[in-house]
């Protein structure tokens, strides 16, 4: 979420982004040239985490070791429903559902105070409701340069997005 001397609005890739990890450290997303990512705004306390989560856990599983990322950023903008710390929703997800992606530090998605890499996301494929993230578990799929390739609803449900995750990775 750092500050780029290019804006990145208006590059192609969202491997310009720095953004913070669940402890706060930086973490530049050029890290992730060459891999397939899906970036999904999460919340622990959201009922479509009961079917995202375990798909989401299965995807990584299936594919990590082929150039697949998952990137989990915690946003509560939606009644609260990440009311905790970034460490608090990692853990959640790491103890409930055995996941082993990357969980981030909490970002707003929506409005002014909206993380950069969102605002970046949204301007590149817009969904239901024009630029705005409808709700929690809001999935963009990005190709191996960086690229945004799709934006899938929160009630899409993360194993019907297989084909195309597979397509993005050269396998189809």
């Amino acid at each position: 979420m750092g500050n780029q001397s290019s804006n990145p609005l208006f590059e192609g890739s969202i491997h310009e982004f720095t953004v913070k990890d669940c402890s706060g450290k930086d973490v530049n997303l050029s890290n992730y040239k060459g891999k397939v990512l899906l970036i999904v705004n999460v919340a622990s306390k959201c009922g479509f985490g009961s079917f995202n989560y375990p798909q989401l856990t299965k995807l990584y599983k299936n594919y990590k070791d082929q150039d697949f990322e998952i990137l989990a950023f915690p946003c509560n903008q939606f009644l609260r429903q990440e009311p905790g710390t970034s460490e608090k929703a990692k853990e959640f997800v790491c103890t409930r559902y055995k996941a082993e992606f990357p969980v981030f530090e909490k970002v707003n998605v929506n409005g002014p105070n909206a993380a950069p890499l969102y605002k970046f996301l949204k301007s590149k494929k817009h969904g239901f409701m024009g630029d705005r993230i409808k709700w929690n578990f809001t999935k963009f799929l990005i190709d191996k340069n960086g690229l945004v390739i799709g934006r899938y609803s929160p009630a899409t449900q993360p194993s019907s997005m297989e084909a195309d995750i597979k397509k993005a990775l050269g396998q189809i």
